[in-house]
């Protein structure tokens, strides 16, 4: 029999997951404060909650997908969530959140008599939209094993990362490499473009050769190459650059706290952070190329 699915946060990322839940079979309750992104669940087979606390007062699973730690933790606390929740009711946070607040929320919602899991997602809208996301999870086994299939009707892979917080260690771990690569292979095009060569043939070349990665061969940064990349579409966004700056600027806390020598995944973070405060704060990630091509001119024009 599957599962009543609460699920609260209905964006980009959470109205196609909560879709192809209901395409798997569940009865999903719906909820957003943004009334059109409720709509549009609704018209995908939800049913419509009147508030976070309603859906989650009919529900089996609670499953959030909101912006960052301290939404989540006003909605399981302030916003009473976890004291309308049935007991034992298993609580899944898909945001992607510092790994000292997915805790806190761990222990808030074991401590109101429920079970939960921090489960943040890689893919990005893509991802959610194909049913191809792959999830990465902390916290107990038992609740692991109840959560991986209705996991799964929304990705791919799924994967028991370890404890509490495990799932957004991983996270954070993933996109800081992602964050690093990403901008790897844009100097690279950069190089490539002051040295005469075509884009099409670095491409050829690294996408066979050790310079191969996800950055080159899914989100190629130029147009051309891959055709489905974002730079075929002016960088309409697949992972926005702000959600990247989001992400490696919660990799920059773990690495002050934990005391971690990471020069490169620092020097991403503050990059990224300028690039999605200016000129990238509607593009895609990979758009960081314009930055590196607006830097090397100014470094030629000073010369």
């Amino acid at each position: 029999m599957n599962s009543v699915i609460a699920f609260i946060g209905l964006g980009r990322m959470g109205g196609p997951m909560a879709a192809n839940l209901v395409r798997a079979g569940h009865h999903v309750i719906g909820y957003d404060l943004v009334s059109a992104s409720l709509d549009a669940a609704v018209a995908a087979g939800a049913g419509r909650a009147a508030s976070a606390v309603d859906a989650a007062a009919h529900a089996d699973i609670v499953i959030t997908m909101l912006p960052a730690g301290h939404h989540v933790l006003a909605l399981y606390r302030d916003e009473g969530v976890l004291a309308a929740a049935r007991p034992g009711t298993l609580f899944i946070d898909c945001s992607t959140i510092d790994v000292a607040d997915a805790r806190t929320a761990h222990e808030a919602a074991t401590a109101a008599g429920h079970r939960a899991l921090d489960v943040p997602v890689s893919g990005g809208v893509v991802g959610a939209e194909a049913a191809t996301l792959t999830f990465m999870a902390g916290g107990g086994a038992p609740e692991f094993a109840e959560a991986e299939p209705v996991l799964s009707a929304m990705g791919k892979r799924v994967v028991h990362c370890g404890g509490a917080g495990a799932g957004q260690a991983a996270k954070i771990c993933n996109n800081m490499i992602l964050g690093v690569s990403m901008i790897a292979v844009s100097e690279a095009f950069v190089l490539g473009e002051s040295l005469g060569l075509s884009h099409q043939a670095l491409f050829d070349v690294a996408s066979a050769a050790s310079g191969q990665c996800w950055a080159l061969t899914v989100n190629c940064p130029v147009p051309g190459p891959v055709p489905a990349s974002p730079a075929n579409r002016d960088y309409r966004p697949g992972f926005a650059a702000s959600l990247m700056a989001k992400d490696l600027g919660l990799a920059a806390n773990a690495l002050a706290a934990g005391g971690v020598a990471a020069p490169l995944g620092s020097r991403a973070a503050e990059l990224y952070a300028a690039f999605a405060a200016g000129e990238g704060a509607d593009l895609d990630f990979s758009a960081i190329v314009r930055t590196l091509r607006t830097l090397g001119a100014q470094n030629g024009a000073t010369a």
